[in-house]
């Protein structure tokens, strides 16, 4: 089989060519791979044992009826260990080209071969591989190789348009939610003509310090989620029992007693509520003036143990796919760590992982009305934390210079806030209007996904792979901070079927003001008919995904369909 082996009889040559064709494929091949520079291309394979002979068999054409036919592929050149050959003639016929760049250390062999002694000098889009080792002989399944900068490349036009994306933005809060009932019309007016996404819910429960919550009260808030979810919004969820500085809530036990009563509604509900805020103490719930809790500030350990009881239990029955909001870094910083969510430990379920925070004075005072107590460590502290946490609240009062929009801009990116309140406060939002920057903090609060470039192949076979490359940079201020689906959708431009295949990134993960490239090979299923595919990327919500209006949409021009919730990647596929 070697090229430059002596062949002494027609029946050895015979019996080698047939190994090769008919050896089926082994897994001790793995982590097959290629890349490329604008001059270069480097093939890799993992392995084990310790084979004599490694080899990449490269279809420059992408023709399966010239070249050395191997694995599903026409071969048009192979490298073998550290010589480079072209395939000339019929059968097993290759003239030795050079030597090329091996490197075969810790069961790993890799090539870098020039593009232009594979006669690539124009930047193709692409070549079929198929690697292998021997002894005993090891075949991969065929490997589609998309070159960066190729004819398969897209570069995206960016998009300065105010948009609705699921569980980020302005929202609106007009009335208490236990006893203002929602509109769907009003709701779904928010979305298509205002870019509002997101509607604020504070539930109030004083009717129900003395007692279990009434079925009335329950009987209502599922009403208010279920016309949430008519409308295509989600909620910022609070409880709350008192309006009043006098801090007429009620007991730690009563409390919990509720959340259990409160625990089925959250779970039913928990595909339309993008936030829960702890709430239950305090007036506003906001944990300041409160009888039962530790009044306006003075807090013994006493207190703060019922504080986390209270927390704990309300992470308890919130569901594990979702976040809870404290109005202080204090109040995380004292009852769970001092420490921010690190990398390796954000969504991993943990109270860290999914506690969050909401600041409801915003650039009010220097201290924001005693949100901060400490600048200095936690002015850091909440910039870290809130990479990976939920975060948003509102304004409450004008305090200029720092209520202006340069502080605004600063610290709204700093603490990668998500949401915000376009209803209060009216003299702040203002002049973030006149400051000319009310327009930017409305598209960039939470994430704003923006299309860099692309790549894919022009080809691929049904049941082969499809690799894919594409950039993404995040305008925005944060990243989602709830579960987030990532596809690529093939649909055919005749029938319109669609053929959605998971891809492993994770969008909570494309960092606020980054850009991360996702490079994935994808496998196109064997049922797939030939034909002509347009390639689009679905964000759609696990818990809802059949509802194109909690998809996201990305910021690019000529891209987002309305109809289906996904992002043409403006390049088409031919199946075969």
């Amino acid at each position: 089989m070697r090229p430059f082996r002596l062949l002494t009889t027609l029946a050895t040559v015979g019996a080698l060519l047939a190994a090769v064709v008919t050896t089926p494929a082994h897994a001790t091949i793995s982590g097959a791979g290629a890349t490329n520079t604008a001059t270069t291309v480097t093939y890799r394979f993992s392995y084990t044992g310790t084979p004599q002979y490694l080899r990449t068999y490269v279809d420059t054409d992408r023709n399966l009826s010239t070249g050395y036919a191997q694995g599903g592929i026409g071969a048009d050149y192979l490298v073998e260990n550290g010589n480079l050959y072209q395939h000339t003639g019929t059968g097993w016929s290759w003239t030795l080209l050079k030597a090329v760049t091996f490197t075969n250390t810790g069961g790993v062999a890799q090539w870098t071969v020039n593009r232009s002694d594979l006669g690539e000098a124009a930047t193709p889009g692409d070549a079929d591989l198929v690697f292998q080792a021997e002894a005993p002989l090891e075949t991969s399944t065929k490997y589609t190789q998309m070159y960066t900068g190729g004819t398969g490349g897209v570069t995206y036009t960016p998009s300065t348009d105010n948009f609705a994306n699921p569980e980020r933005g302005l929202y609106h809060h007009t009335g208490d939610c236990d006893k203002a009932d929602f509109s769907q019309a009003t709701l779904e007016n928010y979305r298509t003509t205002q870019g509002i996404s997101l509607v604020m819910c504070v539930f109030y429960l004083a009717d129900y310090k003395n007692g279990p919550i009434a079925q009335t009260a329950l009987d209502h808030l599922q009403q208010q989620i279920n016309i949430v979810r008519a409308a295509g919004l989600k909620m910022v969820l609070r409880f709350a029992y008192t309006t009043s500085t006098t801090g007429d809530d009620t007991s730690k036990d009563r409390v919990l007693q509720h959340l259990d009563q409160l625990a089925p509604y959250l779970t039913a509900g928990q595909d339309v509520i993008a936030v829960v805020q702890a709430g239950l103490i305090g007036a506003w719930g906001e944990w300041y003036y409160t009888q039962n809790f530790g009044n306006a500030g003075t807090i013994s350990s006493t207190d703060w143990a019922n504080r986390k009881a209270v927390t704990d239990k309300l992470l308890s029955v919130v569901p594990s796919s979702r976040m809870i909001q404290l109005r202080t870094p204090k109040f995380k910083r004292t009852m769970y760590s001092t420490t921010a969510v690190q990398p390796s430990d954000a969504y991993n379920g943990s109270a860290l992982s999914r506690i969050g925070h909401h600041n409801d004075c915003f650039l009010a005072s220097p201290d924001d009305f005693g949100t901060y107590e400490n600048t200095s460590v936690e002015y850091p502290y909440l910039q870290a934390d809130t990479t990976y946490v939920a975060m948003g609240g509102e304004t409450c009062g004008t305090n200029p210079p720092r209520s202006q929009c340069p502080t605004a801009t600063t610290e709204l990116a700093q603490f990668h806030w998500s949401f915000l309140n376009t209803d209060y406060e009216p003299n702040v939002l203002n002049s973030w209007n006149t400051g000319g920057c009310l327009a930017d903090i409305t598209k960039n609060l939470g994430y704003r996904f923006r299309l860099e470039s692309g790549t894919y192949p022009a080809t691929a076979a049904r049941g082969g792979s499809l690799p894919i490359s594409f950039t993404v940079h995040n305008d925005g201020y944060a990243t989602p901070f709830n579960p987030r689906s990532l596809e690529l959708v093939l649909r055919n431009t005749s029938t319109g079927s669609t053929y959605k295949l998971p891809l492993t990134a994770d969008p909570r993960r494309w960092t606020a003001g980054t850009s991360t490239t996702v490079d994935q090979t994808v496998t196109v299923p064997a049922g797939v008919p030939a034909g002509s595919y347009d390639l689009l990327l679905n964000l759609p919500d696990p818990l809802l995904s059949t509802r194109p209006e909690y998809s996201i949409r990305l910021a690019n021009q000529g891209t987002w369909d309305a109809a289906t919730g996904m992002n043409s990647l403006l390049h088409t596929l031919t199946v075969s």
